[in-house]
């Protein structure tokens, strides 16, 4: 069946609600516009978000629209733009996390929070082609018991493998009880001071205790190569951060200017057949006459060309 241009307008703005959030011709191209695929040779080539994107909230419907015109099909979603969907009040998804009366404030608004609505926002992107694999919950030590059960039954509504949080000393152990409880895997992530001892260190708390391996992190501590941990700890890591960094806390640049070995690291896991996201975390300094949008696609491509070679 044919479509006058006229007919297709009009069948954007039945299929896309959010339309009011974009220009006419924008809604007119996502609907034209085929499901995005990130997955080359068997690796799911993801991005953090909306951290990537510029902060830590975004409107559901404008952030599944930079999905995908960027052409990701596999996220790492931070849960502020899912519990803002979810009715959540402003004040306190935009709070410090370390005020504890925004901590109190969550804690009470996740014990009666609808899993419906979550379910709803997964078929959202489901149904444009974009998996949330993993979910990111910041300051997750202060929660309760009943807001750690809460965040993992989240991430399963929400269709996702695994949740990740900022690694710490002890607060992984009472996190990895939950995790084991729920048999859902928790990568912690690590930055240039961590090495390999102290994700080890969090491995021997709970079983399904994991990593969250920046490989730009890495490097930039003077941790060597992060290949070694890679081999030897793959099913604990349940994604890779992707950033290239140079060595002795050197600065984020461009892919492929650096010392970071991204292309090794990738096809690592494509010809091991891995489970493990290449997760995108976009914290270069935007050039002087492009902008955010164009350098991650440039990212996203220096990984494809990697992975296709």
């Amino acid at each position: 069946m044919s479509y006058t241009r006229r007919e297709l307008a009009r069948l954007a703005l039945t299929v896309i609600p959010a339309a009011r959030l974009i220009q006419p011709s924008t809604v007119l191209g996502a609907v034209l516009q085929a499901k995005p695929d990130s997955k080359v040779k068997g690796v799911q080539i993801g991005l953090n978000v909306p951290y990537s994107l510029g902060g830590r909230n975004m409107e559901a419907d404008l952030l599944l629209q930079n999905c995908i015109q960027l052409g990701v099909s596999g996220l790492e979603l931070r849960s502020q733009p899912v519990e803002t969907f979810m009715g959540a009040p402003a004040e306190l998804i935009d709070g410090r996390g370390a005020d504890p009366a925004v901590t109190e404030g969550l804690n009470k608004w996740r014990s009666g929070a609808s899993r419906e609505k979550a379910r709803a926002f997964r078929k959202k992107y489901d149904d444009a082609g974009v998996l949330i694999e993993i979910v990111k919950f910041d300051g997750i030590y202060a929660f309760s018991d009943e807001a750690l059960d809460y965040a993992f039954e989240l991430a399963k509504a929400l269709g996702a493998r695994a949740i990740s949080t900022e690694i710490a000393e002890d607060g992984p152990k009472r996190v990895g009880e939950f995790a084991d409880k729920h048999k859902m895997m928790v990568g912690y992530h690590g930055h240039e001071a961590t090495g390999p001892e102290n994700w080890e260190k969090v491995f021997g708390y709970a079983t399904h205790n994991g990593a969250n391996l920046d490989i730009g992190h890495f490097v930039s501590g003077n941790h060597g190569s992060p290949i070694p941990f890679l081999k030897a700890h793959h099913d604990r890591i349940t994604h890779i951060h992707v950033k290239d960094r140079k060595a002795n806390k050197g600065a984020n640049v461009p892919f492929g200017e650096g010392d970071t070995p991204i292309a090794e690291a990738l096809r690592l896991i494509r010809d091991n057949k891995w489970n493990i996201q290449a997760t995108i975390e976009f914290e270069y300094p935007v050039p002087a006459g492009s902008d955010r949008m164009t350098e991650i696609k440039k990212s996203i491509e220096f990984c494809r060309a990697a992975l296709a070679t």
